[in-house]
């Protein structure tokens, strides 16, 4: 339980939590800590909170972080490769299937970066990426100030 109004900083109190439990074991060299967002939702924080937690286990040296697919405990010298895809990579494909089955038509936008952020519960950067993956990918295109839109089947991918 989080002391709010207590003298410990929250974000520290949350980093001693997680270390707690890499000290008895339940996360494990190479294991993955809970994402930023995992941290927002299991302790009611804010973004920047859990953000600095994460620094502060960084900082302990207990934990590295790889860019773009998390932060694991230890040096980095035992790497567990990623055992579920990407939130990225998730969200283009369910837009992607969304697409393919006609629920969002060519020449339609995509719903808005902030309505994604908010179903999908993740980063704005998070939705960006995932937006570059569909882009890359053929199934849509962005004006910009205006959004993204569906392109014609035409360019889609044979398969994704």
């Amino acid at each position: 339980m989080l002391d709010h109004d207590g003298p410990v900083p929250v974000y520290k109190q949350i980093a001693d939590m997680i270390q707690e439990r890499i000290r008895r074991g339940e996360l494990v060299e190479g294991d993955a800590i809970p994402s930023e967002a995992e941290m927002e939702a299991e302790f009611g924080v804010a973004r920047l909170t859990a953000r600095r937690a994460a620094r502060e286990l960084r900082e302990l040296g207990l934990v590295h972080t790889v860019q773009g697919e998390g932060t694991f405990v230890g040096d980095g010298t035992i790497y567990h490769p990623r055992r579920k895809p990407l939130l990225r990579e998730l969200i283009a494909r369910e837009i992607a299937e969304r697409i393919r089955r006609g629920e969002l038509k060519p020449n339609r936008p995509i719903p808005s970066e902030k309505s994604l952020v908010q179903q999908y519960g993740v980063a704005k950067m998070t939705v960006r990426q995932a937006v570059g993956l569909l882009r890359d990918r053929g199934y849509v295109f962005t004006v910009p100030h205006r959004g993204s839109y569906v392109c014609e089947p035409e360019n889609w991918p044979a398969e994704d």
